[in-house]
C-alpha cells in the first residue's frame, strides 16, 4: 500500500480540522480532524452513532439545513469548502469529491441504462462530445473490471448482480476524475468473494492516485484496504494512526473491542452425538431456471447448521423450503416428531419484518396470541421475552423505527421465541450490524440455544459468522452442495476449490 503521501510532503487531497456538527442544540460530531493524501486510503470506523455518516455527509455538503456545521479547515481537492453555498457544493460534488454508497440498487436510477448513469457526471461537469463520452464510459467500465462493458452499458440496474451494480456505481463516481472518493460501507451486503473483488478495486483506485475515504464497521475489510484508520466514538476521534499499528496494537479499549469483535473465533460444538431432527434428501427446485438440485443433508437436534454460498447459490430457497413457504419440486424433507410445526424465522431486515405502525409490545402480543397464550398472560410473557433477549421491557412501548439495529434484531428474536420454537431459521441475521453489535447478537443466540435446546439453521455469506456459530456446515454453489461436514473441519481443511476461494476472500 502507498500511504506515503504525508511522509513525502504531498499535499492532502482532503483536509479536515476541527469539524463540528450540531442538530437542534445537540453536538453530534465534535472536533474531528484528519487528512487524506492522493494515493492513500483512510478508513473511518466506529459503531452506529459514532458520527461516521454525519462526517461523510459534511464532506459532501449533504447535511440537512437544520444542521449547524463549522470547521477550522475543510479543503476538498484544493477548494476551501468551509463557507460554500449550495451552488458551490453542487459544482464540487462529482468533480472534486464523489460518493459510492452502500446500496447500489437504490443509488442507481432503475429506469436508466448503466451507460447513461456513468455518463451523467461527464454531462454535468464536462463538455465532451457524445462520441467522446461514450468512449469514456467504456473505458470507465473497463477500469472497474466490468465484464462485457458494451452489453452492461445497455442494461438497467436490476439486470446486474450486486457486485456488478457496485462496480457501475464506482465507475459513475470516477467519471469526472475526482480527487477524493468516499466509499460508504460499499461491501456490506456483498458475498465474500464479490466483497474481496470490490475491495481490491478500491485499493487499486487509491494506488492509482485517488484519495479514498473508506467508511466501515467491518474491521476485516479495513485491514485489507486501509493505509490509516480514524476511530470515531460518540462523534469524537478516539484514536487514529497507521492501519497496521491501530489494528495490531490499539491504544484505546474501544478500538480493542472493535478489533476483537471482527476476529474469527472457532465454535466448540456440543459434546456427544445429536439425534437427527430433519432429513433432507434430493431436494430440487426450479423457477425460470433450476435453483436447487440434489440437495441432501441432516439437521441435528440442538446443533447449528451453517449454510454458506454466494448470492444465487440457493441458500434462501432452501431455507424457505424448510420453513414450508416453498414446495420442493423433487426430493423430501422428513421431520422427527412435531418439529415441522415448531419452526420460526429470524429475518435479515427486522425493520422490514415488523409492522411499522405497531409497538414492539403489540407485535410480541400478536405472536403470543398465535401461539395460544391467553390474553391475561401476554403482558407478563412480553416482559419475560424482552428480558430474555437482553432488552429493557420499557421498549415494548416503542415502534421499531425508534430502536437501534441491534435492539430491533433482539426484538425479532424475541418474537420468534414467542411461539416456543424447536427450530430457528436465521437468514443473514447480523449482516447489517456493526461488529460489536453483531458479536453480542451471536453471543445471545448461543446462550438461547444452550438454555432452550434450540436447533438452528444459519444462512450467511460471512464465514466469520459461520465459524463463530455453526457446528456443521454445508457450502453451496449454483444450487448444489459442493462440500459439507463438521464446520471446524471444513473451515480448517477445505477440499473443494470454491470453499477455498470463499476462505481466501474472507481471510482477515
Amino acid at each position: 500500500m502507498s500511504g506515503a503521501g504525508s511522509a513525502t510532503g504531498v499535499l492532502p487531497a482532503l483536509q479536515v480540522e476541527g469539524l463540528r456538527i450540531g442538530i437542534e442544540g445537540r453536538t453530534l460530531v465534535d472536533d474531528v480532524s484528519f487528512a487524506v493524501t492522493p494515493g492513500e486510503c483512510v478508513a473511518l470506523v466506529g459503531e452506529s452513532g459514532a458520527g461516521k455518516s454525519l462526517t461523510m455527509r459534511a464532506l459532501l455538503g449533504l447535511l440537512p439545513e437544520r444542521a449547524a456545521v463549522s470547521a477550522t479547515r475543510l479543503e476538498v481537492g484544493g477548494v476551501d469548502a468551509t463557507a460554500l453555498s449550495e451552488r458551490g457544493w453542487r459544482a464540487l460534488r462529482g468533480a472534486r469529491i464523489a460518493l459510492v454508497s452502500q446500496d447500489a440498487l437504490v443509488s442507481l436510477d432503475p429506469l436508466r441504462r448503466i451507460g447513461a448513469e456513468v455518463a451523467e457526471p461527464l454531462e454535468i461537469h464536462g463538455s465532451l462530445p457524445r462520441a467522446a463520452r461514450e468512449a469514456r464510459v467504456r473505458k470507465l467500465l473497463l477500469d472497474v473490471a466490468m465484464p462485457e462493458p458494451e452489453r452492461r452499458a445497455r442494461q438497467r440496474p436490476h439486470e446486474l448482480s450486486g457486485g456488478l451494480r457496485q462496480r457501475a456505481l464506482i465507475a459513475s463516481a470516477l467519471a469526472a476524475d475526482p480527487a477524493v472518493l468516499i466509499a460508504d460501507e460499499p461491501t456490506t451486503a456483498l458475498d465474500a468473494t464479490v466483497q474481496a473483488r470490490v475491495l481490491a478495486l478500491l485499493r487499486r483506485i487509491a494506488d492509482d492516485g485517488t484519495a479514498v475515504v473508506f467508511v466501515s464497521h467491518d474491521m476485516a475489510a479495513v485491514r485489507r484496504i486501509a493505509d490509516r484508520v480514524v476511530v470515531l466514538r460518540d462523534g469524537r476521534v478516539v484514536e487514529q494512526g497507521p492501519a497496521a499499528d491501530v489494528l495490531a496494537a490499539p491504544h484505546e479499549e474501544y478500538t480493542r473491542e472493535l478489533v476483537l469483535a471482527s476476529t474469527r473465533t472457532p465454535r466448540i460444538p456440543p459434546p456427544g452425538d445429536a439425534p437427527v431432527l430433519a432429513e433432507v434428501v434430493g431436494i430440487g427446485k426450479s423457477f425460470d431456471r433450476p435453483v436447487l438440485h440434489g440437495v441432501s443433508f441432516a439437521l441435528h437436534r440442538g446443533r447449528t447448521l451453517g449454510v454458506v454460498g454466494e448470492s444465487g447459490s440457493g441458500k434462501t430457497t432452501l431455507a424457505r423450503i424448510l420453513l414450508g413457504v416453498e414446495r420442493a419440486d423433487t426430493g423430501s424433507v422428513t421431520w422427527a416428531g412435531g418439529a415441522r410445526q415448531r419452526i420460526q424465522l429470524v429475518h435479515q431486515n427486522p425493520l422490514g419484518a415488523f409492522d411499522p405502525r405497531w409497538t414492539i409490545g403489540r407485535s410480541l402480543g400478536e405472536a403470543l396470541a398465535a401461539g395460544g397464550v391467553p390474553r391475561a398472560q401476554r403482558a407478563v410473557r412480553t416482559i419475560d421475552l424482552l428480558r430474555e433477549v437482553g432488552l429493557d421491557p420499557a421498549l415494548a412501548a416503542r415502534r421499531p423505527v425508534a430502536l437501534s439495529g441491534g435492539q430491533r434484531q433482539r426484538a425479532a428474536i424475541a418474537r420468534a421465541l414467542a411461539a416456543e420454537p424447536e427450530v430457528l431459521v436465521l437468514d443473514e441475521p447480523v449482516s447489517a450490524l456493526d461488529a460489536t453489535v453483531r458479536a453480542r447478537i451471536l453471543a445471545l443466540l448461543d446462550r438461547l440455544q444452550r438454555e432452550r435446546g434450540l436447533t438452528m439453521l444459519l444462512v450467511s455469506h460471512d464465514l466469520g459468522v459461520i465459524a463463530s456459530v455453526a457446528d456443521d456446515l454445508i457450502v453451496m454453489q449454483d444450487g448444489a452442495i459442493v462440500e459439507q461436514g463438521p464446520a471446524a473441519g471444513v473451515l480448517e481443511s477445505p477440499r473443494h476449490p470454491f470453499t477455498r476461494e470463499l476462505l481466501a476472500a474472507s481471510a482477515p
